[in-house]
């Protein structure tokens, strides 16, 4: 038996008003689940969803934690459910209610990264979904390749803030080094994985990609909605400074996906090109308006930010 095979894992996806989505995305956790001893509890944490969603979650045999809406926040939510239910486990993967499981072995294929006993995080690899539109589908090829890696402190030298790159959409976190490093933080705009990711390479830790564990998960944002994605991307970095400053800011990788972006239109999608280019325009609008939000008025930073509550 493998090291990570008798690792005991519990599934944690938080939830609101999920939808259909939701619902194709629970069935296949229950397919992946079903018969798999080693997942010891999927953990559904609702807000308060206004549709069928807690009903979905009861109909797959998950467990289910209602929380308050206004007092989500990406990381203390995420921490808390760490503590709710089946809590005597090894490993806790955290996926959101649009990620939709590929194959049935994506999370045995995900915890297989922790038979390295210095793997503290590992994430798998994003597919656009069937409806993802060019640009969507190029921004998961891009940041999802189908080579994994193991990075480690040392890769700073060559992937710089890639190094520490992961996403909560699909990851793994090995629980003992999550509560040793203290979690995410306790009130974040986003990117908490990311946060937990450098604290956890900088304790001389790893970081895994497993490229053949897949779950499909896009977006198909309009130029505003970028903009005030990026706004946040924005204040995540300006409040996390520490973590430009150890693996180096953003700007390199940004030029390199704007290239990349443009070459695979050209060959696939050249009618989105001028959609592209106002998006990235918006992005980068939005990144320095955020680096910058401590000079705007809160109620700006509330109208321009996606996440509205995090303000209050």
């Amino acid at each position: 038996m493998s090291r990570s095979s008798s690792l005991r894992v519990k599934i944690v996806i938080p939830t609101y008003n999920g939808g259909a989505v939701w619902q194709e995305s629970a069935a296949a956790v229950a397919r992946a689940v079903e018969g798999n001893s080693s997942i010891v509890e999927v953990l559904v944490v609702d807000s308060c969803s206004r549709d069928a969603t807690p009903d979905v979650a009861r109909e797959c045999g998950f467990s289910l934690h209602t929380v308050d809406p206004r007092t989500f926040d990406h990381g203390r939510t995420r921490n808390q459910a760490c503590l709710v239910g089946e809590t005597e486990v090894d490993v806790v993967v955290f996926l959101t209610q649009d990620a939709i499981p590929e194959t049935v072995d994506c999370f045995q294929r995900l915890v297989s990264a922790f038979a390295d006993p210095a793997v503290a995080v590992a994430y798998g690899r994003q597919l656009p979904h069937r409806d993802a539109n060019p640009v969507a589908g190029h921004a998961r090829l891009f940041n999802y390749p189908a080579q994994g890696h193991v990075n480690q402190h040392s890769s700073k030298e060559t992937m710089g803030l890639k190094a520490v790159f992961t996403s909560n959409s699909f990851a793994a976190y090995r629980l003992s080094v999550f509560r040793d490093l203290g979690g995410f933080p306790e009130k974040s705009i986003l990117s908490e994985d990311m946060y937990f990711a450098a604290k956890a390479v900088m304790a001389g830790h790893k970081v895994a990609y497993v490229a053949d564990a897949m779950v499909r998960h896009s977006h198909n944002y309009e130029p505003l909605e970028e903009f005030r994605r990026y706004f946040d991307i924005g204040v995540f970095h300006h409040d996390e400074a520490w973590i430009a400053k150890e693996f180096g800011g953003a700007g390199g990788e940004g030029k390199r996906f704007i290239f990349s972006e443009l070459r695979y239109l050209l060959r696939h999608a050249p009618l989105w090109i001028p959609r592209a280019c106002v998006s990235n325009f918006c992005k980068i609008l939005g990144y320095k308006l955020g680096k910058n939000y401590m000079k705007l008025p809160v109620a700006w930073r509330r109208r321009l930010s996606m996440h509205e509550r995090y303000w209050d």
